[in-house]
């Protein structure tokens, strides 16, 4: 793609986000849902493959969808209660209309199909973007609506969610329908913890966004869309193959990893609102995931290539790729555990 394109394309994808970030109309914030989707849009579809186009496709169709719901909700608001702002949102059918439609945007359970084969048919950048930048915008939203929301409703999602992310990633064998799994489980904890505390919902979706950037850069780094593939990692570069197991392994929610934190900070907060069923359902789920995870591990670091595999072995070129982010990444998504004394101490001013 043109370097000029893809600059204007980042900038309104930036700009969009922004624009939805600041404003506090439903119209004014749907115009900003909707410069970034169509921003998005030219950059999942640059590669001119089938699978692309296929992704891009069923994408633009769901967040059209979504779209359409968040106009709907909010028109009917407007029309019923006389509210344009979107802290006024009142009307219990606007209310869960709303939910619906940022949980189709977010790719939360039910609505959550579409997300791992629009994943699945992108390159690692473009994932990485969608699973990351792409979810600011709807949860933006979705905090700022959450107090009006049915707290049974949020609940049901998020433990769905959980379930589902933590089910459907046990018999993949490609990388980016795990991570898309992966994404619909750690979604599922934020949007648990939601109504209760919004703060730590911010501080799940800040390390979701580092462990999973890491993720990708990771595979990005060593070049593998398939465990098989993954598997070849380790005499490439060790030290990266043991780096990216802990980062796999601190998105599973391992101590004394970053991902611990945030699933124990949620699981003493729903306990003390007097939801321990939910919090053990929620541990348990968890366990489904870290399943997945432990599987890219074994693969990753405790495996030998075989020699009768019919995949082309990638040749030992010099490095070129600029390795810094990875590094920052990396380090911030296996070492901020011992920070969690501060965090809570901020998360409680």
């Amino acid at each position: 793609m043109n370097p000029y394109v893809l600059t204007i394309l980042l900038y309104s994808l930036g700009l969009g986000t922004v624009l939805t970030f600041a404003s506090s109309h439903w119209l004014l914030a749907w115009m900003g849902l909707e410069i970034n989707t169509l921003a998005i849009i030219p950059i999942m579809a640059q590669q001119h493959h089938p699978r692309a186009i296929e992704a891009t496709t069923k994408y633009f169709l769901t967040q059209a969808t979504a779209a359409a719901m968040i106009l709907f909700a909010s028109t009917t608001n407007a029309w019923l209660m006389g509210e344009w702002e979107i802290h006024q949102l009142s009307h219990p059918l606007a209310t869960t209309t709303m939910m619906l439609a940022l949980a189709l945007k977010l790719g939360l359970a039910p609505v959550h199909f579409w997300l791992p084969e629009v994943l699945q048919g992108l390159e690692l950048t473009t994932g990485l973007i969608l699973s990351t930048w792409q979810k600011l915008a709807p949860f933006a939203l979705m905090i700022q609506v959450a107090p009006t929301i049915n707290s049974s409703l949020l609940i049901a999602i998020g433990l769905l969610s959980t379930l589902v992310g933590g089910w459907g990633g046990l018999n993949q064998t490609q990388l980016r329908k795990i991570m898309a799994y992966s994404s619909i489980a750690h979604l599922g904890w934020m949007v648990l913890i939601l109504q209760f505390a919004p703060s730590l919902t911010l501080l799940s979706l800040s390390l979701y966004i580092i462990m999973t950037s890491s993720a990708f850069l990771t595979l990005k780094t060593n070049n593998a869309l398939t465990i098989n593939t993954l598997a070849t990692s380790w005499t490439k570069s060790p030290t990266l193959a043991a780096l990216a197991a802990l980062v796999l392994l601190s998105l599973g929610g391992l101590p004394p990893l970053s991902g611990f934190m945030p699933k124990w900070l949620i699981l003493q907060e729903l306990t003390k609102q007097g939801l321990p069923l939910s919090a053990t359902l929620a541990a348990m789920t968890a366990l489904l995931s870290l399943y997945f995870y432990l599987r890219l591990c074994y693969a990753l670091t405790l495996t030998i290539y075989p020699n009768t595999l019919t995949a082309t072995a990638p040749w030992r070129l010099n490095f070129t790729m600029i390795t810094l982010p990875l590094s920052i990444i990396t380090i911030l998504a296996l070492g901020l555990l011992p920070l969690t004394p501060a965090v809570t101490a901020m998360l409680a001013l």
